[in-house]
């Protein structure tokens, strides 16, 4: 069942909390959106002391305010949990010297600034899914034929390539559509790649796994033989609380085992984060101008 919450310009008034009760709250992709991120961590009283956040990835880019972002979550310690999104990644790329910035990027500040290493260092050692109890998180999407067990190990044999010595030059490698097809049997730079693009650009899959990367709007424009990664009817995480973003077309989406959290805060939209498990909707407007959502 979808549910789209409406905007909060002003706070709620909320039922009374326990003060001693720790809170879970997951947030959409900021894309640099700090003054955003501010006003919604006010709103929901978050506390690093008692509470917990997870952020669904795209800290940067776009925005402009990823570098106060990186510092501040990363100075948020074990409160703060971070999966990698695409516009992570194209920032360690940069950083790694291959791949220049594209004009539409608002990553300078990060590359010039006097703690670049020790950011880009602690971006780097984030993994591509977390597991906790019966919930994952993920920036983009899950293959169906993973389980949740399966999703986690594969995210940490990337998160081992990243802290590695090889890192750099698999940063050099890690961009291409293929292998567009999952396998179990895939090895190397292709296994790794094939599960970065999975869970961290893919929206529409077939049911044995191939992914599909150039159709960015709503799941009625799913190309022929394709359905949204979530929606096919045997997906083996569908008993998990699947907790994800980067499909912003799809605005906020909530259903029972999926939780689509990117709401558009960089093109115009909302800033939204949800209080798990009860699913309590929190959302700012963005201050950024309103535009069309690239499909990009």
């Amino acid at each position: 069942r979808r549910a789209r919450a409406a905007v909060l310009t002003r706070a709620p008034i909320h039922p009374p909390r326990n003060p001693s009760a720790m809170a879970l709250y997951a947030i959409g992709d900021l894309q640099g959106c700090h003054d955003e991120f501010v006003q919604l961590l006010d709103l929901v009283g978050f506390s690093p002391a008692t509470d917990r956040m997870w952020l669904v990835g795209d800290l940067v880019n776009r925005g402009p305010g990823s570098l106060p972002i990186l510092r501040e979550v990363k100075a948020l310690g074990d409160a703060a949990r971070v999966v990698l999104g695409n516009h992570d990644l194209h920032l360690l790329t940069v950083a790694a010297g291959h791949r220049k910035p594209h004009l539409s990027d608002t990553i300078d500040d990060v590359l010039d600034a006097p703690d670049r290493t020790e950011l880009v260092d602690w971006l780097c050692s984030q993994p591509l899914v977390v597991r906790e109890d019966d919930l994952l998180m993920v920036h983009a999407g899950l293959l169906p034929s993973w389980t949740a067990a399966h999703a986690q190990m594969l995210s940490g044999e990337v998160e081992a390539k990243l802290a590695s010595d090889d890192a750099h030059r698999f940063l050099g490698v890690l961009y291409g559509d293929e292998p567009s097809t999952w396998r179990d049997d895939l090895e190397g730079d292709d296994r790794l790649r094939a599960i970065v693009n999975a869970c961290t650009r893919m929206r529409f899959c077939t049911p044995d796994g191939r992914m599909e990367f150039r159709e960015k709007r709503g799941r009625e424009h799913a190309p022929e033989g394709f359905r949204p990664w979530f929606a096919h009817d045997h997906r083996r995480t569908a008993g998990e609380t699947v907790v994800c973003g980067h499909w912003s077309t799809l605005e906020l989406d909530l259903a029972p085992n999926v939780m689509m959290l990117d709401s558009g805060c960089l093109w115009g939209g909302t800033l939204t984060a949800v209080r798990l498990p009860d699913r309590r909707v929190y959302q700012v407007p963005s201050r950024q101008p309103v535009q069309p959502k690239p499909f990009g």
